[in-house]
């Protein structure tokens, strides 16, 4: 268990230094086809399908990379 919060910190401290260094490298996520915006007025309604995939394939790739 505590390896996977070092490895959770560590991807977390990485994409914070990205997120610093160059504000802009992410302005794609959740901004994908298939992502749902609906604006009308005030109200806003956001539904990140596509995003919410592509990270779920991600964490699925690393998790099986360090499993035992």
């Amino acid at each position: 268990m505590a390896r996977w919060f070092i490895i959770a910190g560590i991807i977390l401290i990485t994409l914070g230094l990205l997120l610093h260094i160059a504000p802009g490298a992410l302005n794609w996520f959740g901004r994908l086809p298939g992502d749902i915006r609906i604006e009308s007025g005030r109200t806003k309604i956001y539904i990140p399908i596509t995003t919410m995939i592509i990270i779920s394939l991600i964490l699925t790739l690393i998790i099986r990379l360090f499993r035992n």
